[in-house]
């Protein structure tokens, strides 16, 4: 089945965010007084869950809404810091050229998105953004409707485990990038439909998959 909509996550998918968000943790975490993160575990907190890390971390769900606005807020400020991963514009103009519509959900603003994003932001039809840590799913089906497309010719791509539960929830593909926050190892245990280890991969398979169906 070909895709007619590609919904993109942008922070470790697009746009490589996470030494801005090592070098950010640990302020954050004493604004909002909740556990540092130690250099040492890193790679461990990559192979967990969101759920997972909010509990080691001891950050209590009351507090997300407050840290999530303070973090749009820290990455306006260092937009400049935040550049894209080599290759994405030309993937995104691959991707639209061959006909598929392309969507940005993000727990960013809007205004950071289309910052980062420069003059690919204008590839995209749709932007759905400040999305809640779990909220996803619901920005999903608000961007197919809004596309007029069949769950069954949508794909996500996203970094992190939750790109994948909240792909799952609505019914679409998903697909998993391995440069970006979470573990390659993490995301193939939960099965997605495609794991991408270089940009290039992205547009030559939903491409090719849009041209044979």
């Amino acid at each position: 089945m070909p895709y007619a909509l590609a919904i993109f996550d942008l922070d470790g998918t697009l746009a490589d965010s996470f030494p801005w968000f090592l070098r950010t943790i640990n302020d954050v975490a004493d604004r909002f007084n909740f556990r540092r993160v130690a250099d040492g575990e890193i790679e461990e907190l990559r192979h967990a869950s969101s759920r997972e890390i909010l509990a080691r971390l001891e950050v209590p769900s009351w507090k997300l809404p407050a840290i999530a606005r303070h973090a749009r807020r820290l990455k306006a400020e260092a937009a400049a810091e935040i550049p894209l991963f080599a290759g994405v514009e030309a993937m995104l103009r691959t991707l639209a050229e061959n006909g598929v519509q392309l969507a940005l959900v993000t727990s960013d603003s809007e205004a950071n998105a289309r910052e980062k994003l420069g003059e690919a932001a204008a590839l995209f039809e749709q932007f759905d953004c400040s999305a809640s840590l779990f909220g996803k799913a619901a920005k999903f089906r608000r961007v197919i409707r809004r596309a007029g497309v069949e769950p069954d010719k949508v794909i996500s791509i996203g970094d992190e485990v939750r790109d994948i539960e909240a792909a799952r929830a609505v019914g679409i593909a998903c697909g998993a990038v391995c440069w970006g926050y979470a573990a390659p190892a993490a995301l193939r245990a939960f099965g997605p439909d495609h794991v991408f280890e270089r940009m290039d991969e992205i547009a030559s398979t939903l491409a090719r998959t849009r041209r044979v169906g």
